[in-house]
């Protein structure tokens, strides 16, 4: 059709008119993902301490989205299953990813063939708490500190021993060979899948220590079940005011704080993560999450989606330079 002068639209009205369609089609895109029931992916067993963070949000991100919020967990490797099933899924709002540091920070670099990156084929949504691994001491053993955990393996099993880690190839890991080198004894690591049955084999005094999260210990450390003994980040943890940190035992680099966010295939609309970012910080200013997440051992700060991507960098070339020293061999 040839428009005569009278009929051709103006450029103005033209480019506004193109405007308002994409913003609709932005809005649409919320509107879909409000009416459509959420997956939040986890990476690890119901009853771990990750699942239970991801149940406090969910149920509370129900109510300000209007729809079914539903925890999946897809436990294994880390978390690598759950991330590469993130990956898998439509960029349409309808599946995220909560997960702390290891599945973003740390497996792709020790897995040769992880099934996804981080940095392609995800897009952070928001961060909404830190918190600190530590190392806790069973029932088993006398020891009160880690100087009176390495005596007792000095004096008892002869310096070597087997300390517990969630996943094989984490910052746990990491750290059973810092306190190895350290203190010139002979401690292995014993891989797990996930904290929950390390826990349990600690409770059971089948190992004696282990290296987890806080929320995945703070419990039965209040209940006297396990001990913690020691923690990283530049300053105690809140909840552990007794404890000290690796770096006032003489441990060097361990002063970045692991992370919680949550995470979207790459390609979701923008207003999309938008509306999902407002909606946690709607439910992280709920004094009852705050509060509970704070028992739990996290230190709860929302970080929007500039900010928090910009922690992940930063912590993610921290590690990267840790691991690398290590003389560690992608597995």
């Amino acid at each position: 059709m040839v428009f005569s002068m009278q009929q051709r639209p103006h450029p103005v009205r033209r480019a506004l008119g193109v405007g308002l369609f994409v913003a609709a089609m932005g809005l649409a895109g919320v509107a879909q993902a409000q009416g459509t029931p959420v997956r939040i992916l986890v990476g690890f067993p119901a009853g771990a301490g990750t699942d239970a963070i991801a149940r406090t949000l969910g149920e509370k991100l129900k109510d300000v989205l209007g729809v079914p919020v539903v925890v999946e967990n897809r436990a294994g490797a880390g978390g690598q299953i759950a991330a590469q099933a993130l990956k898998a899924a439509p960029a349409d709002g309808h599946t995220l990813f909560l997960s702390h540091d290891h599945s973003i920070s740390i497996l792709p670099q020790v897995v040769k063939n992880p099934g996804f990156n981080p940095a392609t084929d995800f897009v952070p949504v928001a961060g909404f708490a830190t918190f600190a691994n530590v190392l806790a001491v069973s029932g088993g053993t006398p020891a009160k500190s880690i100087d009176e955990y390495v005596k007792w393996i000095r004096t008892q099993r002869g310096g070597k021993e087997t300390i517990g880690i969630p996943a094989p190839a984490s910052i746990p890991e990491f750290l059973v060979k810092m306190i190895s080198d350290k203190y010139k004894i002979d401690v292995q690591p014993a891989p797990y899948r996930g904290s929950a049955p390390m826990t349990a084999d600690m409770l059971g005094n089948q190992i004696t220590a282990g290296i987890a999260s806080v929320p995945d210990f703070i419990e039965n450390h209040k209940a006297g079940k396990v001990r913690i003994v020691a923690s990283i980040g530049a300053k105690r943890q809140a909840v552990l005011p007794n404890v000290p940190t690796f770096t006032e035992l003489g441990f060097s680099n361990l002063e970045d704080l692991p992370y919680y966010g949550i995470f979207a295939p790459v390609g979701t609309p923008q207003p999309i993560i938008d509306k999902y970012g407002e909606a946690l910080q709607k439910v992280l200013a709920m004094p009852d999450v705050k509060q509970k997440l704070t028992t739990m051992g996290l230190t709860v700060a929302y970080e929007p989606q500039g900010q928090f991507a910009g922690r992940v960098r930063s912590y993610t070339q921290t590690w990267e330079r840790i691991i690398q020293s290590s003389g560690f061999k992608p597995l």
